[in-house]
């Protein structure tokens, strides 16, 4: 059971604004307006229609360790593909949707067919659609036109956090002065004891496009330590991609407690 749930975060892991003091602080980066931060953000947003990558991608816990070798295909607000393998041998199959999340493991002979709620236990955080694909993208993964933001200029980077402290969960964005894509975004759920980070420390121009070239993922939950790294190791945009998936007959359904 958990070398499957393993593979299937690999996968799916593989898956408003107010102004800010007006000094000029960190290796000579000029301060703006929180609002112009979040627009320029915004204004490098992924702008192509598909993306079909190859991916090597990492995983360490607490009792298991893993790589393989996954295949993304991804039509923009629509649907997101995975396909694992390991020495060329299928393992695992993956498809998201706006509205379900499906997939299957080989190994075990499971598969799952349902909401996001199985996905956002085992990452300790609520996930949908935009935040999966968000996070493949190097995008802020909480819509930060909405709700009210300040910054500040942390390690060179600017630091965007919300105006008004929340109870349950606080968020961090870090972004990069030159391109303005997420470098660091984290999660945290204090109460529960469980921290969600994702870094982008290299980014490559693609066909015009600010594309993640490295993702790691660090998921605390309590004492539990997992690590995901994703490496894109080739990268296309718009070719016309199809989406195979069926779940195969005798699989056993997991079913969430």
């Amino acid at each position: 059971m958990k070398f499957k749930k393993y593979i299937i975060a690999l996968l799916i892991i593989t898956l408003s604004a107010c102004k800010t003091q007006k000094n000029v602080t960190n290796a000579g980066i000029s301060t703006i307006a929180t609002k112009k931060i979040i627009s320029n953000h915004y204004n490098n947003s992924f702008n192509q229609k598909t993306i079909y990558a190859k991916i090597n991608a990492k995983y360490k816990g607490k009792k298991a360790s893993a790589t393989v070798s996954v295949r993304l295909r991804l039509e923009k607000d629509k649907t997101i593909w995975l396909s694992a393998t390991k020495f060329g041998i299928p393992l695992a199959k993956v498809k998201i949707t706006p509205t379900r999340v499906s997939y299957y493991e080989k190994l075990s002979k499971t598969y799952f067919d349902g909401d996001f709620t199985l996905l956002s236990n085992w990452l300790g955080t609520e996930l949908d659609y935009e935040k999966v694909q968000n996070i493949l993208l190097g995008q802020a993964v909480m819509n930060l036109r909405k709700g009210k933001y300040i910054s500040s200029i942390e390690n060179n980077l600017y630091e965007v956090k919300p105006k008004k402290d929340n109870d349950l969960f606080g968020i961090l964005f870090f972004l990069n002065p030159e391109n303005f894509k997420v470098n660091k975004q984290e999660i945290n759920n204090p109460k529960e004891k469980q921290l969600l980070s994702v870094s982008y420390p290299i980014y490559n121009l693609i066909e015009g496009e600010q594309f993640p070239k490295k993702i790691d993922i660090r998921a605390i939950d309590n004492k539990d330590l997992t690590t995901i790294n994703i490496e894109y190791k080739s990268v296309e945009f718009n070719k016309e991609l199809t989406f195979p998936f069926e779940i195969p007959n005798g699989y056993k359904e997991i079913t969430l407690k």
